[in-house]
C-alpha cells in the first residue's frame, strides 16, 4: 500500500488472549473479537491487528508457534476467524496477522522431525558444535540466559534469542524463505489484508558466530547481513500490495529508512523502540529512573525528521502487548490520569506515521501494580524475579521494578464494564482482571461525552479529515523545553501547531506568530485561545490550525 493511503488509517491492536471471552472459559477468543467489532468499528479504526492466533504451547504467550496454518483451539476455529474477516470487512476494517518468523515453538514439527534426525529438517533450525555447559558463544537470551541451548538428540546446541522453547530459524536456507511465503500466501486467502513480522529485523544472522566482548551479542544479529535480501524477496513475491509493518528490535534510522523507502521494496513501514528506552537506567530496562524527557523528545524529533527526509514511514506508539501503559509511564495515573491519557494520545496521533491503539489505551487503561509473583503468567517477569532476586534484590524492588517493567501490565484483561471481572469473562480469568475496572471501563465511557475514549474518536476522525495531519512536514518547537513537546505539521499554506505538557505543573510555551485566525482542533483541557506566549495547563494538550490564506 502506497504511503499516502496509509497516512490516513489507524491500526488498533488486540492482544486476543485479553480481548473478550466468548464461552466462559477465562481466555479471549475470535468470536469474542468479532462481538466487539461494533466498538472498534465506532473508533473509526482501519486494521485489526491480532496477535498470535495459532496453536502454541503459551510459553511466550502465543509467539511460540506450533503450526502456522491453523487456530489455537482456545481462540476458536478456522470458520471463527472467516467469520471475524468477513464481518470486519462489512464495517470497512481489515485483519492484520502477527507473524512470528524468527523462531518457531520446539513443539512445531518442524523442530520434532529435526530432533528425530531429519537432516532436511534440521537445516531449519541454526546448529553449532559444542560440548554440555559449554555454549558456542557468550550471547545472551533476550529471556535472561545464554542463547544456545544443548539438544541431546542431535547432539549439538541451538540458537534461541528468546526463550529455550523459541528455536531460530535458519533463513540462509532457501526452503524456509519459500515456507514463510506459502505461509503468508495461505493467509492472504483467507481474507487477510495485512501483516505484523516480529522481530523481524533479527532474522538474518551473521556468517561467523563470535563472542561478544561488549555486550549480549545483538550487535551480530540486529539488521544481520541479508536482511534487506529477505524483506526484498518477500515484497516480490505478491505482498507488496499487503500492508506490512516489522517491529525492529535495537534498529537503526538509516536502516529504517531503507525498509521503508517504497523504491526499495521491503516494508509499509516499522515499529522502532528507541523511544521507548528513555526511563531505562544503563540501557536495561529492569533498572529503573524517571523519564528523561529532554532525550524523549529528541528522539522523536530525530524519528520524525529522519524518515521524512529519507522517505521512510513509522508507524507510531505509545504501547502494545510488551510494553507498560502509558499514562502510568509517562502521565499520571491518579489526579491527571485522563488528561494525561489525552495529551499523550495527542501527541502521537498528530505525527507523521500511521498510528497504533492498543487495546485499552483509548480508556486511559493503567498498569496492573501486581504484588505476588503468582499473579504474574509472563515468562519475561517470572525469569526477571527469579534472576533479581539471585542478585540479592529485596523482594519488595522486585515488585516496584515489575509493577514498572512488566508486559503483564499491557496484558490485563480489556474493562468493558464495572462488573465482575470487568464484563471480559464470566469464567476465571487467565491474568487478573485490574482491580480500577469499576472505574475505569468501556461502558462508563462510552456515557462520558468528555472521556478518553471520545477523545480518541475524535483523533481517528481528524486524521481521515485534514490532510496536514496525514502527510504534511514535520518541524519540532521548542526544543529546549524541559516539559512540553511541541511540533507543526505544514501542507501547502495550512499550518497545524501541537502543544503538550508532559508534566503535572503549569509550563510557559513561546510559539510562533502565524497568520489568520486559528481554529483549536482539539485539547485535553478545557479550551483556550492560541496565543504566542500562553501557559499550559498540567498534562494540557493542544492542537491549533492555520488555514491557508487566499
Amino acid at each position: 500500500m502506497k504511503q499516502s493511503e496509509l497516512a490516513g488509517k489507524v491500526v488498533y491492536q488486540i492482544y486476543v488472549k485479553s480481548f473478550q471471552d466468548s464461552n466462559g472459559d477465562g481466555i479471549g477468543d475470535l468470536p469474542g473479537v468479532t462481538s466487539r467489532l461494533d466498538y472498534l468499528a465506532g473508533l473509526g479504526v482501519d486494521y485489526l491487528w491480532l496477535t498470535p492466533i495459532y496453536p502454541s504451547p503459551q510459553r511466550d504467550n502465543g509467539y511460540d508457534v506450533a503450526d502456522y496454518r491453523a487456530i489455537n483451539p482456545q481462540y476458536g476455529t478456522m470458520q471463527d476467524f472467516e467469520t471475524l474477516c468477513a464481518e470486519a470487512k462489512k464495517r470497512g476494517i481489515g485483519i492484520m496477522l502477527d507473524m512470528v518468523f524468527n523462531h518457531t515453538s520446539t513443539d512445531h514439527q518442524w523442530f520434532q522431525k529435526a530432533i528425530a534426525g531429519d537432516k532436511t529438517y534440521q537445516d531449519y533450525y541454526i546448529w553449532r558444535d559444542g560440548v554440555p555447559g559449554a555454549p558456542p558463544t557468550n550471547w545472551e537470551s533476550k529471556f535472561g540466559g545464554s542463547a544456545w541451548q544443548w539438544e541431546e538428540h542431535v547432539g549439538k546446541y541451538y540458537l534461541h534469542l528468546f526463550d529455550v522453547t523459541q528455536a531460530d530459524l535458519n533463513w540462509e536456507n532457501p526452503a524456509v524463505r519459500r515456507e514463510v511465503c506459502d505461509i503468508l500466501h495461505f493467509w492472504r486467502g483467507k481474507g487477510v489484508d495485512a501483516f505484523r513480522f516480529d522481530v523481524v529485523n533479527l532474522i538474518s544472522k551473521p556468517d561467523v558466530f563470535e563472542d561478544d566482548d561488549r555486550g549480549d551479542g545483538r550487535r551480530f544479529y540486529t539488521d544481520g547481513p541479508r536482511i534487506h535480501q529477505y524483506l526484498k524477496e518477500l515484497h516480490a513475491q505478491g505482498f507488496g500490495d499487503a500492508v506490512t509493518v516489522g517491529e525492529m528490535s535495537s534498529t537503526s534510522l538509516d536502516n529504517c529508512v531503507r525498509y521503508t523507502n517504497p523504491d526499495e521494496g521491503e516494508l509499509s513501514m516499522v515499529f522502532s523502540f528507541h523511544h521507548l528506552k528513555t526511563d531505562y537506567k544503563n540501557g536495561d530496562k529492569w533498572q529503573l529512573e524517571p523519564n528523561r524527557f529532554g532525550e524523549l523528545k529528541a528522539l522523536l524529533d530525530k524519528w520524525q525528521l529522519g524518515m521524512q527526509a529519507g522517505g521512510g514511514w513509522n508507524a507510531v506508539f505509545w504501547c502494545n502487548h510488551d510494553q507498560p501503559r502509558p499514562v502510568s509511564r509517562f502521565g499520571d495515573e491518579g489526579r491527571y490520569r485522563e488528561v494525561s491519557a489525552k495529551m499523550l494520545a495527542t501527541a502521537i496521533h498528530m505525527l507523521r506515521g500511521t498510528p497504533y491503539i492498543y487495546q485499552g489505551e483509548e480508556l486511559g487503561m493503567t498498569n496492573a501494580h501486581f504484588t505476588r509473583l503468582d499473579q504474574y503468567r509472563d515468562v519475561e517477569s517470572t525469569n526477571r524475579y527469579h534472576i533479581l532476586k539471585e542478585q540479592g534484590v529485596p523482594e519488595e524492588e522486585i515488585f516496584r521494578i515489575l509493577g514498572a517493567r512488566s508486559r503483564d501490565n499491557g496484558r490485563t484483561p480489556m474493562q468493558w464494564t464495572a462488573g465482575p471481572n470487568g464484563g471480559f469473562t464470566t469464567g476465571t480469568p487467565w491474568l487478573a482482571v485490574n482491580e480500577n475496572t469499576a472505574a475505569i471501563n468501556a461502558a462508563a465511557c462510552l456515557a462520558d461525552p468528555d472521556s478518553v475514549l471520545y477523545y480518541y474518536k475524535k483523533l481517528v476522525a481528524l486524521r481521515k479529515q485534514y490532510p496536514v495531519i496525514q502527510v504534511g512536514e514535520y518541524a519540532p518547537l521548542m526544543t529546549g523545553s524541559p516539559d512540553v513537546y511541541a511540533y507543526t505539521r505544514t501542507l501547502g499554506g495550512e499550518t497545524l501547531v501541537v502543544v503538550c505538557n508532559f508534566c503535572a505543573r503549569p509550563a510557559a510555551v513561546t510559539l510562533p506568530a502565524l497568520p489568520g485566525s486559528p481554529e483549536r482542533l482539539i485539547g485535553s483541557w478545557d479550551e483556550q485561545p492560541y496565543a504566542p506566549s500562553m501557559t499550559l495547563r498540567p498534562y494540557e494538550a493542544a492542537v491549533y490550525r492555520f488555514a491557508a490564506q487566499g
